[in-house]
């Protein structure tokens, strides 16, 4: 006959080992971080919207931060110009039991990124490739209708004249005549995407001119302002210079920011007001 200490002290051995065998499943929960970064308030997106691409670069560049620039979304007008928080939306390549399991019609993830869009969003669509089609004129009149702030993508739109009619600022690699669903399908809306090399999370800023399309993480945005700019100022004052005294430029150079000295060329012309730019 087993005695009750002995069962007591079988029962506590089974689950201890129960706790122990769940602990990597339970751990591998953390193994993915947050997909956003932070929280960009619409006063900081607006000063962030009045700087250019060019500018947005160099800040983080300055800061030491990889690139930013997603190579090859170009805009499709000359007068396309957005900025607003990423809505992201992330395309795999087509297969057959994907397509079973992502939800229908409607609920599809796209869709669902479409309803995240208004006026202070854009929605980054990552593209399987640069020349597969992520969308056209039915399913983009709903982005019209919800007045989105931009369009970007890695991939190609078709339907170019619809959608430049429809007025919304359109960024992508090119244009295409041919279908997407043949070669890609969306599936997943809202999580860390790779756009061309650069990494996007849902709510960093996206700036986009006829330059390019820059990511502004939102962890440092307020930063990454600061410091462009100042360099847009700087600029500014060294083109005035240029202007009046015609001469190379680089004895102005570099423009960092709180490290140009006092004395040197550049320092000189950055006296009061701008002393803050001094090192």
């Amino acid at each position: 006959m087993i005695s009750s200490a002995f069962r007591l002290s079988s029962m506590n051995i089974s689950r201890s080992f129960i706790k122990s065998a769940a602990a990597p499943s339970m751990a591998r929960s953390f193994a993915t971080g947050p997909q956003s970064g932070g929280e960009i308030s619409d006063e900081l997106l607006g000063r962030l919207g009045q700087l250019s691409t060019q500018a947005l670069v160099d800040g983080l560049w300055v800061m030491g931060w990889p690139n930013a620039q997603i190579d090859g979304s170009r805009a499709l007008h000359p007068s396309h110009k957005c900025v607003g928080r990423a809505v992201t939306l992330q395309f795999v390549p087509a297969r057959p039991d994907i397509a079973q399991d992502k939800p229908p019609a409607g609920e599809s993830p796209e869709y669902e990124a479409f309803e995240k869009c208004g006026p202070n969003e854009v929605l980054v669509m990552a593209s399987v490739g640069k020349w597969d089609s992520v969308g056209g004129d039915i399913k983009f009149l709903r982005l019209k209708q919800l007045n989105v702030g931009g369009l970007v993508t890695d991939g190609s739109v078709r339907d170019t004249d619809e959608i430049i009619n429809y007025g919304f600022p359109c960024f992508s690699y090119s244009t295409t005549a041919r279908q997407g669903p043949a070669f890609m399908q969306p599936w997943k809306c809202n999580d860390v995407v790779n756009m061309g090399g650069v990494a996007v999370r849902p709510g960093d800023a996206i700036v986009g001119d006829q330059d390019g399309v820059v990511v502004v993480p939102a962890k440092v945005a307020e930063k990454v302002y600061s410091i462009a700019h100042g360099r847009e100022e700087i600029e500014e004052i060294v083109k005035e210079e240029l202007t009046k005294n015609p001469g190379p430029p680089g004895k102005y150079y570099p423009f960092m920011s709180g490290k140009i000295k006092v004395d040197s060329p550049l320092g000189q012309l950055l006296q009061y007001p701008y002393s803050q730019y001094l090192f």
